[in-house]
């Protein structure tokens, strides 16, 4: 018999700062729910939670959070957005989208989001990794597709180490278009890969798996931190 939870989905958009975050979760909306500006200062502050309900029935939950990951944001503002994200929704996370943008360069920067996931989720947050490239209309417009993108000689090690560990999960959106045969084929093609991690996973990421990961984390940094106060003496 089939549950509530069952036509309920728990997307969250993490990256960096001027990637399409929020565009993105408007364009799998299907409404403007977040604000959306191109900002070096970015637009959210802290995560937000908005909900859409598709045709079908899906009721689909995207959390949108501030970026995180940048090099300026202090590792215990994140665990504690990270902690909010996971308790916004009683059904847990059922995929964390890693948004990068075709416009901008791939710095190494870019790729320390999926370092600092794993260093808060732990390893198995790979399983629930799905890479969304933004700037699809500009792709377009150069007559090259993403794949012809992810070829080339000059994409970066480190995005090719990305997409190994999400087992090439990734899609392309384009947040400008008007076109809405393109806006249900992205966001089609974007439920089928998380359709892919919950049959890999078969249970969201919730609430009781980050307490008992981060328990055993914030125990393991104590005893690291204890080593090096003994290592002085």
């Amino acid at each position: 018999m089939a549950t509530d939870d069952d036509c309920e989905l728990t997307l969250v958009l993490v990256g960096k700062i001027g990637n399409g975050k929020s565009a993105t979760g408007n364009s799998i909306l299907g409404k403007k729910e977040f604000v959306s500006k191109a900002s070096s200062g970015g637009v959210t502050s802290t995560s937000e939670l908005r909900t859409s309900v598709l045709k079908n029935g899906l009721r689909l939950n995207v959390i949108d959070t501030p970026g995180l990951f940048d090099a300026s944001i202090d590792t215990k503002f994140i665990e504690k957005e990270i902690v909010r994200c996971v308790s916004m929704v009683r059904g847990g996370i059922h995929a964390i989208l890693v948004v990068f943008s075709v416009r901008n360069r791939f710095l190494k920067e870019e790729f320390d989001v999926i370092t600092r996931l794993r260093t808060l989720f732990g390893s198995r947050v790979d399983d629930y990794l799905i890479v969304v490239f933004t700037g699809g209309d500009e792709l377009e417009a150069n007559e090259q597709s993403l794949k012809d993108l992810l070829k080339e000689s000059s994409c970066p090690k480190p995005l090719k180490e990305t997409l190994s560990l999400c087992q090439d999960r990734f899609v392309l959106f384009d947040n400008r278009t008007k076109d809405e045969t393109k806006k249900a084929r992205q966001l089609r093609d974007l439920l089928s890969l998380v359709n892919i991690v919950l049959t890999n996973n078969l249970k969201p990421y919730t609430q009781e798996t980050l307490s008992a990961f981060m328990v055993r984390h914030i125990i393991l940094r104590h005893q690291l931190h204890l080593c090096s106060t003994n290592l002085k003496f």
